[in-house]
């Protein structure tokens, strides 16, 4: 009896909740694959967006009334919601609804993170919801919403802050806090030069992952005050959060305690904001056990189905042999006479005889030409690798017409190809 009272305490909450995800960022580190998408735009998983991931959270969870807030660059993640997004019936008040920087009620775009809440009062005041789930679009993870508000309304808190341990050194990238023994927030400080350790954990932190949950009265409230604040920088991490820890009941929620699907026992949450870490993501999903379980029928990762055939791979002859090992291989592509190794290919790629893709990261619509070689590489959307082509094997040579990381990753968009892209990513 009491799982069964839990679901249905689970499932109230849930429909009277309202997602706002903030997805108008840019997501300067990840370089040009943000020129001209914003960061929750960015393609991941052979056939994602990252900001399917909250998407979907929301749904799984049973918030399906949804806010996406839009602002950098936004034509591709708007087009993404519209044809992959349609399917919650408004019958039922179910939707998602975008909410681009509109001037709405003065003449500026948003502000900050509590500037946009602030401007789209009035159509979140519309909804009548009694909770506001404030989420980000532009991270990677699974995790079951309905719990964050369960424990967010058990313990009577104003506000909740879904938090992760990290690594102390990484830890200056994130809010940081401190909390007491019922996980009540007692310290928080933005990106702070020496964050402060957990308490018998000297080498980790307790950190923001700018997840919230608010009473939706006391929400609004806040946001108008923050808002006729002359000093604000319109902030959750910078102003907000600091101004309410001292004054409110601010709470803390472990991330351990809602992720979906752990397949280490480790919670999985990342920020694919670097090359690097998006480079090192992806590939991870080619493992035999990857960290991320994408085939999980319980918890599904909704998305854009796009109508393609089976990948296909054809020859086989002793010097041309159609190949994918220990790779992931999307809807549409067709492997000609060459081998592909530890490299995910997103949809509709072509790669064309005598070519060698290892440890890649191949985006949607790339034509790979003849006797190509390449390694370590990430190649954004609707590039046309000329024949012959060699990249990821000397980074001196690569520098000179691609961007390549520290560590070696060497990224490739048209732009760099000389090749014009007039249509949106």
């Amino acid at each position: 009896m009491k799982q069964e009272a839990d679901i249905r305490f689970h499932s109230q909450t849930t429909r009277n909740s309202i997602a706002f995800i903030l997805a108008g960022g840019r997501g300067s580190r990840l370089r040009q694959l943000t020129d001209w998408r914003a960061k929750p735009a960015v393609p991941f998983g052979g056939k994602f967006r990252i900001i399917d991931f909250a998407l979907s959270n929301c749904v799984n969870s049973g918030i399906r009334r949804i806010g996406v807030a839009t602002q950098y660059k936004s034509q591709s993640l708007i087009s993404h919601i519209q044809h992959g997004w349609g399917f919650l019936d408004g019958r039922f008040h179910e939707f998602v609804e975008l909410l681009p920087a509109q001037q709405r009620i003065e003449e500026t775009w948003y502000q900050g993170t509590t500037d946009a809440v602030f401007q789209n009062l009035d159509i979140l005041r519309s909804h009548n919801p009694n909770y506001v789930v404030i989420l980000g679009g532009d991270h990677v993870y699974k995790m079951d919403y309905s719990k964050l508000l369960a424990d967010h309304v058990e313990k009577s808190a104003d506000m909740t802050i879904a938090c992760i341990d990290v690594p102390l050194q990484s830890a200056g990238g994130f809010g940081v806090m401190s909390v007491d023994a019922d996980w009540r927030i007692t310290s928080f400080a933005e990106k702070p030069a020496n964050p402060a350790p957990i308490p018998g954990q000297p080498g980790h932190a307790l950190a923001s992952m700018g997840i919230y949950v608010f009473n939706a009265q006391f929400l609004f409230e806040q946001v108008i005050r923050d808002h006729d604040e002359p000093d604000s920088s319109h902030d959750f991490g910078k102003d907000l959060i600091p101004y309410l820890v001292p004054r409110r009941r601010i709470f803390a929620h472990r991330f351990m305690d809602s992720c979906v699907n752990m397949a280490s026992g480790v919670p999985y949450w990342r920020d694919v904001g670097t090359v690097d870490a998006y480079w090192e993501a992806n590939l991870d999903l080619t493992h035999i056990t990857p960290d991320l379980n994408l085939y999980d029928e319980d918890w599904p990762i909704w998305t854009h189905q796009e109508q393609l055939p089976p990948a296909k791979f054809v020859f086989d002859d002793d010097d041309r042999r159609g190949q994918a090992l220990d790779s992931m291989v999307s809807g549409g592509c067709i492997i000609s006479g060459s081998t592909v190794r530890r490299s995910l290919l997103f949809s509709n790629v072509q790669v064309r005889s005598y070519s060698n893709i290892e440890d890649s990261v191949i985006l949607p619509n790339v034509d790979v030409g003849r006797n190509v070689r390449l390694r370590r590489v990430v190649v954004d959307k609707n590039c046309v690798i000329p024949p012959g082509m060699r990249a990821g094997f000397d980074p001196l040579e690569d520098r000179k017409r691609f961007y390549v990381t520290e560590n070696g990753i060497t990224l490739i968009t048209p732009e760099m190809l000389g090749q014009k892209i007039h249509y949106v990513r």
